[in-house]
């Protein structure tokens, strides 16, 4: 199946930002899209406004950092759907400082939502995809993913994880999976509300301001990788805002 009509396509994180906007642009082209996150309120509204429009929703509360809740949302999602073609490992948290201030307890977040969730989320569904002969991970990272920066040793170490765990996906698995790593810059959503630290939350949120793009471009690029023939495996898609250095 190429295109993205007619596919189901499972969501985490999708209760604003990326995940919110890949939700509605798929579903404006008839894919039936599934949606989780810990928001169970923001996801009803954006799984009503895409049914007004006459698209196919689905939402289940889901916390990433808890196996057996990604299991449960996974299968929720079979089981509304039939099947699943794609799960976008979306959620995560940036939370930036510098590794003196020693924020133990963010560090450990950002290791159970950016590494763990995304784990989580391929241990449910892999057995899906090699059950019903294909499927697709598109697993969120970023550009700190392909350099470390001041303030962003801890973060950047999650992102490097997700594409050392996406590319050993793309080697293991058999020609019926595909992967896909999505590295954005600066995009308009929560991730630079993740840090408790003032003076680098005050920097991050003044470099977002001045050059986040939205968040429906990397929308874009997720849809382009879901829509490429069967023989077309998109392995990495990196994308920043044209004023951003880093």
């Amino acid at each position: 199946m190429s295109g993205t009509q007619g596919k189901v396509v499972v969501i985490t994180g999708a209760s604003s930002g990326i995940g919110e906007a890949t939700a509605r642009l798929l579903a404006s082209q008839g894919a039936s899209v599934f949606l989780g996150a810990r928001r169970m309120d923001r996801l009803r509204s954006v799984r009503s406004d895409i049914e007004r429009a006459g698209g196919q929703a689905g939402a289940e509360a889901v916390d990433v950092t808890k196996r057996r809740e990604v299991e449960a949302f996974v299968r929720a999602a079979q089981e509304r759907f039939g099947r699943i073609d794609v799960l976008v490992n979306n959620a995560g948290l940036m939370a930036r400082a510098p590794l003196a201030k020693t924020l133990v307890e963010e560090w450990e977040r950002m290791i159970d939502i950016n590494i763990k969730g995304v784990l989580y989320g391929v241990a449910a569904a892999l057995p899906i995809f090699q059950r019903q002969g294909g499927g697709h991970f598109i697993n969120i990272a970023s550009v700190a993913g392909l350099k470390v920066s001041v303030e962003g040793a801890v973060y950047s170490a999650t992102k490097f994880a997700v594409r050392v765990i996406s590319e050993g996906l793309r080697q293991e698995l058999d020609q019926t999976v595909r992967t896909t790593i999505i590295s954005p810059g600066a995009v308009q959503s929560e991730l630079p509300l993740g840090s408790s630290d003032p003076e680098t939350a005050a920097k991050v949120k003044d470099m977002y301001r001045r050059q986040a793009i939205p968040a429906d471009t990397v929308a874009r690029a997720i849809a382009f990788a879901i829509e490429q023939p069967a023989d077309v495996d998109v392995n990495e898609i990196v994308l920043r805002p044209t004023v951003q250095e880093f």
